[in-house]
This record gives C-alpha cells, sequence and structure tokens, in this order.
C-alpha cells in the first residue's frame, strides 16, 4: 500500500527544521499530511499548516518527491511530496500533534525520526544547503 502525503520543509532563522510528532506516535517527521479528495499538493500543505501549527502558507517550491517505508502505517510505504517552505504566524500545537522539535538538519538527534525523513528527506536538505554559497536558500 502506497500512503500519498505532502510535507512542509520549515526552517528557522538559525536553520533548523521543524518537525512534529503527532499523538500515539513515536517519530518526528515534517509537519503536512495527506491530501483530501480534491485537493492539490499545496492546498492539501496550506490545509494541514493551518490545522496542525496555526500558521499560514506564504510560499512553497519543491524540495522533490520521496519514498519509504511509512513510520507510522505497519507494511505500508509513504510518498512524500516535500516543498521548501515560509509561512506566516506563531507555531503552536493543534490537531494531532503532541509534540514539535527543531532540528540541525547536518546533525540531527539521536531521538525516533521517521525513515523518510532521516534516510531521504534531510539528505536532499542538507545538498540543497551545500549547493547554495550563503548555505540558505
Amino acid at each position: 500500500m502506497i500512503v500519498e502525503v505532502v510535507g512542509a520543509v520549515i526552517r528557522d532563522a538559525a536553520g533548523r527544521l521543524l518537525t512534529v510528532r503527532k499523538h500515539g506516535t513515536q517519530r518526528f517527521m515534517l509537519p503536512g499530511g495527506k491530501r483530501e479528495p480534491g485537493e492539490d499538493d499545496l492546498t492539501a500543505l496550506a490545509r494541514e499548516l493551518r490545522e496542525e501549527l496555526g500558521v499560514r502558507l506564504l510560499s512553497a517550491g519543491p524540495l522533490g518527491r520521496f519514498e519509504a517505508a511509512a513510520a507510522n502505517e505497519a507494511g505500508a510505504t509513504v510518498r512524500s511530496h516535500a516543498y521548501l517552505v515560509e509561512i506566516e504566524g506563531e507555531v503552536t500545537i493543534q490537531a494531532e500533534i503532541e509534540e514539535l522539535l527543531w532540528i540541525d538538519p547536518a546533525a540531527p538527534p539521536d531521538l525516533p525520526i521517521a525513515p523518510l525523513l532521516a534516510g531521504q528527506i534531510l539528505p536532499a536538505l542538507n545538498a540543497v544547503r551545500k549547493a547554495t554559497p550563503s548555505g540558505s536558500d
């Protein structure tokens, strides 16, 4: 089974990446989620960010499409369309989010991180950062 999701790469001024852990789960992952019927990626991403974090999506550009074993659905594969985003508003825990964690993408903490984030999205994000002369977008 393939689970299709959209994910938001949100960084602070220090370059740290915002990750979330949902209620009843152990692994940190990108904010975002599944599209509802009729939604395109950016509509779904804007809705998820509003519901989960109470923020407004200002802009989004593709980081890439990634696939790995699902963190919270045994035997499933998650396919994520990840976007580098800018948001407006103060990030607050809402909906199904239990915990927020800002991590250094180049040196993630020794905590449970979703396979997709650890194995694919963090390396892609670090490659983008290294390709940019100032180290940022």
